[in-house]
Formats: structure tokens, C-alpha cells, sequence
């Protein structure tokens, strides 16, 4: 094992989390705990449908507590999207947030409770340590399996005035509580699994790369790619099955821990211009990229690899170092195709136009500074055009 940077000095911040099933019935407990009285509930119309965010206001209603409902958050959450919440959570004179649903509803959340607590416009927040004050409290329900915004110091909101996501990192954004319940996400359907799983493998693969990677993220990155060797295919094949839903929204969990200390890298800048650009889906972004962005990669993070390789149950012992890269870079490809992602950029409409800008985005975002090789505007574009 590398322990290189064994010795360094590295903070690790995490939320308090319950895990298991119920235990989202947890939210009103949690709420009148930490001093809420109005709460604002911020969802999705599909998590509304499903009924998961109904379930959770009774809780708060049953706790004693008013519960308002803000639901207008669309995939990829805009920054007028949280200006309007914030607008809610002002004229309702609520004093805490609860957020049920995936990484869109969660990050609208933290954007909200951002605003509430420091004024201003979300856009003024963007960067690493720009939030003065704490937010209300923070309490999360994640009804998807892979985005981990339930853990993370990462806020990523579009700005549509530039048409690019911002990442707003901050430890006051790390939500107060995360009630994590497996039993959520037996109401994603087949796509949203699939690329929500290949999320989490993406932020457990970029956190071990990272350079600012240590010990304590590399034992959740690890076991968070473990988790999505054994458990996504299932997840998929029998949707209802609480095992592999369970050990999803633990590899979930854990590559949130893993990331939110560590950061990310190039998919993930990459993704971010891409959703900014053209508003597509995060997950299979980051599924499309990664395998492009770790043959980049490779030279500079083939420890990290390797590791993650041998993690995810891939025979490398006897291989010489290509043979190794391959067989890595393949699993990659052939876990991608069993789980039906198997579309490239041009496919999601990005044509050889948008490769400039997407790569210039990319290269000012704040994940690409940990990425393990430093690249150009070259290096990023010529990825794209790899993964059109």
C-alpha cells in the first residue's frame, strides 16, 4: 500500500448518518432535535410520486412540526431554482431544511440554506471556503444510490446565465444529519440505477486517484468500488431485492465519504461543463468519461488503479503493466455495458462544435485541480472527442 502521504495533514468531515431500512421515518426526531419548528421540505415532483417526501412531512407533522413543501427542482438544479426556495423558506419563516430526494432536491437544499443564512445570490458562493455562515440545520434523506450530495462539503448548482455548473465546496454545506434508507431507492427505475451506480464507482475511482487523497478516503473509496463490483448488476436485475439495494446506497455512502474529503478530478470537471452546457444527466456523464479520463490518467494513478482493479475483484497479479492497464480500462467498459450505458457523447448531442468550450469550462472548474495529472485545454478536449 502506498503511504506516501500517511504523514500529511488531512481534515476528514462528515455529517452524522443513520443507515438502514425506516430509517428515513427518522426526519421529524431529527428536526425537533436540532431546534426546527417550520420546515422546509425541499423534493422533486418524481420522489413526490413515488411518495417517499409525503411520507417524510407526516413524520414532521407528527413530530410537531410545520412541514411547507418547495418541489419545483429540476434535474441538474438551476440557480433560479434556489433563489425561488429561498423565496419560500423567507416568506414561511421556516428555520430548518429537510431534503428527500437525489442529488438535485439535495444540492437545491444546501443551496437554499446557503442564501438563507448568508443573503445574496447562489452565484456568489461558487469556489472552495466561500460560505461565512452556517446554514439552518441541514437534514437529508437520499432516495437515490450514488450521488452521496447527503455527505458531501460539494454543492453544484447551473448557472444559466453562463450555461455551466458551479461547484460550491464547503464543509457548511455537509449537511447536520443524513438518514440513509435502502428502501428509497427500490422506486428508481432501470436507467436512473444504472447511472447512478456508475456515479458512486466514479467518485470512489477519482477519490483514490486524487492528490489530496489519504488512508481514511482510500478505505471507503476501496470498499465503495467493492460494493459496486458486487451489488449494481443485481440492483438491476431484481430491483426489489434489499440486499443489493442496501450494499448500492452503502457504496454510495461510502464514495461520498471517500470524495467529499478527497475531491474528484476530470470526469467530474467534465461532466460539470457537459450538464452546464446541454443540462444532461450527471451519472451517465461521468459513466461516458471515466474510462477516457483514466487512460489518461493511467501513468500518474496506476497504484490507485490497481488498487480499485483489485477491489472490484479483477485477476492483475500475474499481468505485466499494459496487460494490467487493459484489463482495468475493459472492466471498466464491459461493467458500463451490462448495466445498458453503452451510448457516447455525440449520442447525448454534443457535437465537435462544443468541444472548446466544453473543455475551457472544464479546465476553471474546481475538481480538475485534483485530478492526479494536470492537463490543457488540449489534453481535455482531445478526452471529449475519445468519448464522442
Amino acid at each position: 500500500m502506498d503511504r506516501s502521504n500517511a504523514d500529511q495533514l488531512r481534515k476528514f468531515v462528515a455529517p452524522e448518518f443513520v443507515f438502514g431500512t425506516g430509517a428515513r421515518r427518522l426526519a421529524g426526531q431529527y428536526a425537533r432535535n436540532l431546534g426546527g419548528r417550520r420546515v422546509l421540505v425541499v423534493t422533486d415532483e418524481g420522489v413526490g410520486r413515488a411518495g417517499w417526501s409525503q411520507q417524510v412531512v407526516e413524520c414532521l407533522r407528527e413530530a410537531d412540526l410545520t412541514a411547507f413543501v418547495f418541489d419545483r427542482v429540476s434535474p441538474n438544479p438551476k440557480d433560479h431554482e434556489v433563489m425561488a426556495g429561498v423565496e419560500v423558506f423567507k416568506e414561511e419563516r421556516c428555520n430548518a431544511v429537510v431534503a428527500v430526494g437525489g442529488g438535485s432536491p439535495m444540492d437545491c437544499a444546501k443551496g437554499i440554506g446557503i442564501i438563507s443564512s448568508n443573503g445574496g445570490h447562489i452565484s456568489d458562493f461558487e469556489g472552495v471556503d466561500q460560505v461565512e455562515r452556517a446554514c439552518p440545520p441541514l437534514i437529508f434523506v437520499p432516495t437515490t444510490a450514488g450521488t452521496s450530495a447527503d455527505v458531501s462539503q460539494f454543492c453544484i448548482i447551473t448557472n444559466t446565465v453562463a450555461s455551466y455548473k458551479m461547484a460550491i465546496v464547503s464543509k457548511a454545506v455537509v449537511p447536520d444529519v443524513s438518514l440513509v434508507d435502502p428502501e428509497t431507492t427500490t422506486t428508481m427505475d432501470r436507467d436512473l440505477t444504472a447511472a447512478a451506480g456508475m456515479d458512486a464507482l466514479t467518485h470512489a475511482t477519482e477519490a483514490l486517484a486524487s492528490n489530496a487523497r489519504s488512508p481514511i478516503t482510500d478505505l471507503h473509496a476501496l470498499e465503495a468500488a467493492h460494493l459496486v463490483a458486487q451489488h449494481l448488476v443485481g440492483a438491476l436485475a431484481r430491483p426489489q431485492n434489499m440486499e443489493h439495494r442496501a450494499g448500492m446506497m452503502q457504496a454510495s455512502l461510502q464514495a461520498g465519504l471517500a470524495f467529499s474529503n478527497a475531491s474528484l478530478g476530470a470526469v467530474h470537471a467534465m461532466a460539470h461543463s457537459l450538464g452546464g452546457l446541454k443540462d444532461l444527466p450527471h451519472g451517465l456523464c461521468n459513466a461516458i468519461l471515466l474510462p477516457h479520463v483514466m487512460e489518461y490518467n493511467f501513468d500518474e494513478a496506476r497504484e490507485a488503479y490497481i488498487r480499485l482493479g483489485q477491489a472490484m475483484g479483477i485477476a492483475l497479479e500475474d499481468l505485466d503493466r499494459e496487460a494490467q492497464q487493459s484489463a482495468i480500462l475493459s472492466n471498466i467498459r464491459r461493467l458500463q455495458e451490462s448495466v445498458g450505458i453503452n451510448r457516447s457523447l455525440r449520442d447525448l448531442g454534443i457535437d465537435p462544435g462544443d468541444v472548446p468550450a466544453l473543455a475551457a469550462k472544464a479546465l476553471q472548474d474546481a475538481c480538475i485541480v485534483t485530478n492526479p495529472r494536470r492537463p490543457v485545454q488540449s489534453d481535455l478536449e482531445a478526452i471529449y472527442a475519445k468519448a464522442a
